[in-house]
């Protein structure tokens, strides 16, 4: 099997087989509790951005049973992520002393996530799962203390916020919203470089939105200032969570208004068109010259190839 039977067109990491999140139940410490306590509640235990897997058989599993997680050292306090069939999930992290005397096992595996999840080495179904633990787990190691008044925080609400007793704010998690575009010109299409790529891949250009700034005016401000192109008919496509830590990776289209490329190198190593013909080449692992085009595992494929495919009405 491919990566790119793992994530067809149109189904990048993160976004399919969502959890029921059952938001009703945060509030509920009883029966949280319950839920914890039962034989089938499971947990991903997550570590920076690392997963803790269990190797059976030459396969990984990632979900773990309460007891599993807490004798392999994850810390006590889980997030409620929501419910699988009715079983409660969790997410809970580890601390990097217990994750260093797990080096070595055959049996257990600190992995880091991304590159498992491009191998397949974790069902595609369980990403948007992991996704959720992987975001809540960073926000709370990151949100310790009140940025009003510097107490330490306590998680309460089934993780999902944290309060600070001494000036009382509340504290709720927060997803950075970042565009991601596909900006064409005729039958070529604009792509970029940054130097921490993968040597001779390109992709879509991004950009974090900006305070008080809308979404397609994020697209134009950032392929302006990263490739000198003014653009215009800005059209949606679709979006992936991306928890690294936590950000909203938004799908856009737009159409270029001229093709004089002005690269800032503080933000791309390079910028360039490809055509239709070079672009499926790159898609396609099969460039002459070993370009290659964003792993499927990335929204930036699904745009590209669904331009290729003609299903991108929005980028003229």
């Amino acid at each position: 099997m491919t990566t790119k039977d793992h994530f067809p067109l149109g189904r990048p990491a993160f976004v399919f087989d969502v959890l029921d999140r059952a938001a009703h139940l945060r509030i509920d410490d009883a029966k949280l509790f319950a839920l914890e306590s039962h034989r089938d509640a499971r947990a991903y235990v997550v570590f920076r951005d690392s997963l803790l897997v269990k190797n059976e058989s030459g396969s990984m599993r990632a979900l773990l049973s309460i007891e599993e997680a807490l004798a392999l050292g994850a810390n006590a306090g889980t997030i409620f992520l929501g419910l699988r069939e009715g079983t409660a999930v969790f997410g809970m992290g580890i601390g990097a002393a217990a994750a260093e005397k797990l080096a070595g096992r055959s049996d257990v595996e600190v992995a880091e996530l991304r590159g498992m999840a491009m191998q397949g080495l974790v069902p595609p179904k369980e990403l948007s799962s992991i996704a959720v633990a992987k975001s809540m787990v960073s926000w709370h190691q990151r949100h310790g203390f009140c940025p009003n008044c510097g107490a330490r925080t306590r998680m309460s609400q089934g993780g999902w916020k944290r309060d600070c007793p001494e000036c009382k704010a509340e504290h709720f998690p927060r997803t950075d919203p970042v565009v991601i575009m596909l900006v064409t010109h005729g039958d070529r299409c604009l792509l970029g470089r940054q130097s921490r790529f993968a040597r001779g891949m390109w992709s879509c250009l991004a950009g974090f939105v900006e305070a008080a700034e809308t979404i397609e005016d994020a697209v134009r401000r950032e392929v302006f200032e990263e490739a000198g192109i003014r653009c215009d008919q800005v059209g949606y496509y679709m979006s992936q969570p991306w928890p690294y830590p936590s950000s909203l990776m938004i799908g856009c289209t737009a159409r270029a208004l001229n093709d004089d490329i002005v690269v800032d190198r503080t933000e791309l190593e390079d910028a360039r068109w490809f055509d239709r013909a070079e672009a499926l080449q790159m898609i396609n692992r099969e460039h002459p010259d070993g370009m290659t085009g964003p792993h499927p595992f990335a929204i930036a494929h699904h745009l590209l190839g669904q331009w290729l495919r003609g299903d991108l009405a929005a980028a003229g």
